[in-house]
């Protein structure tokens, strides 16, 4: 990628910082394996002192935690054959009443089309119990929790879902989500800056290392170093379907390791092919574009844009974190801002997102790379 495209594609980046989209942000893009672009901009704070941002800054990754945390060790359990796509709940969580949870399984829930709500204000009523009581009221609620809808007739992105899945995690290898990852995953490929929360930054990161999110009204305080969604925080700091944090390289480590067994040139992980099924959209609803663990592009209005082929899959964040990766092309662009900073209601980013993504798009196409 020239000069002039990176000039054109920072001063777009830059242009979010000017309009109010974020404060700051961290943009990667990378063909093949190769980084083509990574430029920082703006502040990962404002509030209570300004703090340029880094390439290295560390974001709460919201809802990438879904895929890059519990779908990745749901997908190691699969490939090892110690859990089955289509096995129903009932068969792996054997001890516990499941009520009409027991005949989900993990495609449905994966696909989010098993029926689940999208969300619920638990926290409000497990910050009254004490802490190592809260997980397991958690599960208690959410199976006492009426389905939204029957199973397979629609899709609603569903945080009780991924919160199920930890759940299914720990039943099946018997260790927690963030043992197992850091054992199966993070240690082995080396990521020093990616971690599921536990209430404050671990040893040795400040919380000025971190993106800061919200002034929440709730905790009465900006959150910085801690885990922006409610539901998490009251858990301890993570769940299944948010807590994680990391910065861009290493999004991209684990992003790319993934485009890698895809596409054949590694199987150390996974088996190709167990990739490949978790990278699909599984049309269990029709016009719903949901793989497993994974979104893929919608035919109008993505926030991947109008570019990347339909061979993609991505995610977003709530904090204003996303991924996409083009698998035809093998590109990926991973955008982290902390666009809640210091309030939710800025959503300019809806907008800028998928524009970010055409010129980007645009750019290497015209370079022919």
């Amino acid at each position: 990628m020239n000069k002039d495209h990176k000039n054109r594609i920072t001063g777009f980046l830059d242009k979010g910082v000017a309009e109010g989209v974020y404060p700051g942000a961290v943009l990667l893009i990378a063909r093949g394996g190769e980084v083509l672009f990574f430029r920082e901009t703006g502040y990962l704070s404002l509030i209570p002192e300004y703090i340029k941002m880094k390439k290295d800054t560390i974001f709460d990754l919201a809802s990438l935690t879904k895929p890059l945390s519990t779908t990745l060790a749901i997908m190691r359990l699969v490939d090892q054959k110690d859990v089955a796509l289509d096995q129903p709940l009932s068969e792996i969580i054997k001890k516990y009443p499941l009520n009409d949870k027991g005949t989900l399984t993990l495609r449905l829930i994966l696909n989010h089309s098993a029926g689940l709500a999208d969300w619920k204000p638990f926290y409000m009523e497990l910050v009254d119990e004490a802490p190592g009581k809260r997980k397991r009221l958690l599960r208690e609620l959410i199976v006492n929790e009426p389905l939204a809808y029957r199973p397979g007739n629609a899709c609603v992105y569903s945080d009780l879902g991924f919160m199920l899945l930890e759940w299914v995690i720990e039943e099946i290898s018997g260790m927690h989500l963030d043992s197992f990852l850091k054992l199966n995953f993070y240690k082995p490929l080396s990521l020093k800056r990616t971690f599921l929360s536990t209430g404050s930054p671990p040893p040795p990161f400040r919380k000025d290392e971190i993106a800061a999110t919200e002034h929440c009204t709730w905790r009465k305080r900006i959150i910085q170093g801690e885990v922006h969604d409610e539901n998490a925080y009251s858990l301890g700091g993570y769940s299944g379907h948010a807590g994680l944090f990391g910065d861009a390289e290493e999004v991209f480590i684990l992003v790319n390791m993934l485009r890698e067994h895809y596409c054949g040139e590694r199987d150390d992980y996974f088996k190709p092919e167990t990739v490949r099924e978790f990278f699909k959209r599984q049309n269990i609803v029709k016009e719903y574009t949901w793989a497993l663990g994974w979104d893929t592009p919608s035919s109008k209005d993505s926030s991947a844009g109008q570019y990347f082929s339909a061979n993609s899959v991505g995610h977003l964040g709530f904090a204003g974190t996303s991924i996409w990766m083009d698998l035809d092309r093998n590109i990926i662009i991973i955008l982290l801002t902390n666009r809640i900073h210091p309030t939710r209601t800025n959503e300019k980013i809806k907008a800028f997102r998928p524009a970010i993504h055409d010129l980007i798009m645009e750019e290497i196409m015209n370079q022919a790379i």
